[in-house]
């Protein structure tokens, strides 16, 4: 990823699977751009990409982290970013004013409802304990059928490892199903992401989301 120009990926027509079932993407992402150069990196193309194919960004709203560099690259690129994120938070100016539409909304759970209404599918990139909060509901909804939206974690340099690892330690003590690990795909960069969402099917299960 680090020695690959950021235009390559930007300039690179996603999948026509991916046109036809995703309009909008929610990207959860860290609000500190992290140690890793290769973070920052990542969601830059991402951005660049989701523009130069039509595909609205739909994130937390934040102006600063992985968050405001994805925001700035999609716009800079032409591309629509829509930004969803809690009256306190604006309240203490981190929010990104700069964006396509910014929604202020009450809470952080209703930050999170927003985003699964706006989004048609999501991706997950390097982040902290929010990123992990906004990843495990989303997953955790899916598992209980309130809805059938894919989700790929973007594993930059094994980062989500350790989820990854936790998910199947949960699976083998017995208090979650091994069809856990069907709720979400892994992709180690952007060709991979495209590739999974392209290839997203729909559960055999019916979906319920005015249960959430």
């Amino acid at each position: 990823m680090d020695s690959l120009p950021r235009a390559v990926y930007a300039a690179r027509p996603f999948p026509e699977a991916i046109m036809a079932t995703i309009q909008s993407l929610a990207v959860f992402c860290g609000s500190q751009t992290g140690h890793g150069a290769s973070h920052c990196a990542l969601a830059h193309a991402l951005g660049g990409a989701l523009a130069a194919n039509g595909i609205r960004l739909i994130f937390g709203g934040g102006r600063i982290g992985l968050m405001g560099v994805l925001a700035d690259a999609t716009l800079a690129a032409g591309g629509t970013a829509v930004g969803v994120i809690p009256k306190h938070l604006r309240r203490l100016e981190v929010a990104h004013e700069g964006l396509s539409e910014l929604i202020t909304v009450a809470s952080m759970h209703e930050r999170k409802q927003r985003m699964f209404e706006l989004a048609d599918g999501f991706a997950v990139l390097p982040g902290g304990l929010g990123t992990l909060d906004e990843t495990i509901e989303v997953l955790t909804w899916k598992l209980l059928a309130l809805h059938d939206k894919p989700l790929v974690l973007l594993d930059d340099k094994g980062y989500w490892r350790p989820l990854l690892d936790l998910i199947d330690h949960t699976v083998s003590a017995g208090f979650t199903g091994k069809d856990a690990r069907a709720l979400y795909q892994v992709a180690g960069d952007l060709d991979g992401l495209f590739a999974a969402l392209g290839a997203a099917a729909p559960s055999e299960h019916e979906s319920h989301p005015e249960r959430l």
